[in-house]
């Protein structure tokens, strides 16, 4: 435990988060930038002595209830909150589940990229966000429930609507063993977060498949580099599949692209005009 750290690193988190931003009033004699010591203590659901030990670099070494407590009153990052644990010598609790919001750098990224089909999926392959043409390619998000966002889910249950399986796209069994790859990375990195489990639990019981994969351990395949979604309403479409990892939130900006020039360049234009207007046929 780094206690002259610690200290120092609490002061300055405390200093920059002014009353108002935690509900608190400002009040007329206020002389300490941010907030006083025996309201982060209050915050945080420990004594004002103990929060000023701390800070003073005599107190006990805090427990991980603790240290909770004080990145939550702090409104520490994930990166602040890992910091705070190695200060106290604690090791970090496994994050509580894969993060779901998106930057809004990268949703104003999807935005620039109108002739590319882009969205973002969580660690467990959930759906987060997506421009328009990823939506007239692949499917509506918009109009599905977040459970049906998955795309695990979708590729190993269903549903395969007109009898294709995740969208036509030509590598569904190749994709298949990367979601059931990339899922197994993410149980292990979030073992106590319920969706996962929940999911994987689901998969074992309702896709063969899917437990014949989950039983090898694999957890590592090559990328995808090309592949052909077999559209309702254009036809086939062929793209490069690109991946950009976004690290501090467990989370993968998936890129799809045309051969400039290419039949397949045209049929990503022409989605691009009629857009989801194919959602709303009878199928």
């Amino acid at each position: 435990m780094n206690r002259r750290e610690l200290a120092d690193f609490l002061r300055s988190r405390r200093e920059r988060i002014s009353p108002a931003d935690v509900g608190l009033p400002v009040g007329p004699r206020r002389r300490t930038p941010g907030l006083r010591r025996e309201e982060a203590a209050q915050l945080a659901f420990i004594s004002t002595e103990y929060y000023t030990r701390l800070e003073q670099a005599r107190g006990p070494h805090p427990s991980r209830e603790v240290l909770a407590g004080l990145a939550r009153a702090l409104r520490l990052s994930d990166a602040e909150r890992a910091h705070l644990h190695n200060l106290a010598g604690v090791s970090p609790a496994p994050p509580p589940g894969p993060p779901r919001e998106v930057r809004q750098s990268i949703l104003d990224l999807l935005a620039r990229l109108p002739q590319a089909a882009a969205f973002v999926t969580s660690a467990t392959l959930e759906v987060l966000a997506w421009n328009e043409l990823a939506a007239a390619l692949m499917e509506d998000f918009s109009a599905l429930s977040r459970r049906d966002r998955n795309l695990v889910r979708r590729v190993f249950i269903g549903p395969h609507r007109e009898g294709r399986r995740l969208y036509g796209v030509s590598d569904a069994d190749d994709f298949a063993r990367h979601a059931a790859r990339r899922l197994r990375a993410a149980a292990a990195r979030y073992p106590d977060a319920p969706e996962v489990t929940g999911l994987v639990d689901e998969l074992l019981a309702k896709s063969p498949e899917f437990a014949r994969l989950w039983a090898s351990h694999d957890v590592t395949d090559g990328p995808t580099l090309c592949k052909t979604f077999q559209h309702a309403m254009v036809g086939p479409v062929t793209v490069n599949c690109d991946v950009l990892d976004i690290a501090d939130r467990d989370q993968q900006v998936v890129i799809y692209t045309a051969v400039p020039g290419s039949p397949s360049e045209e049929a990503l234009r022409l989605l691009s005009v009629i857009g989801t207007q194919r959602m709303d046929a009878p199928r």
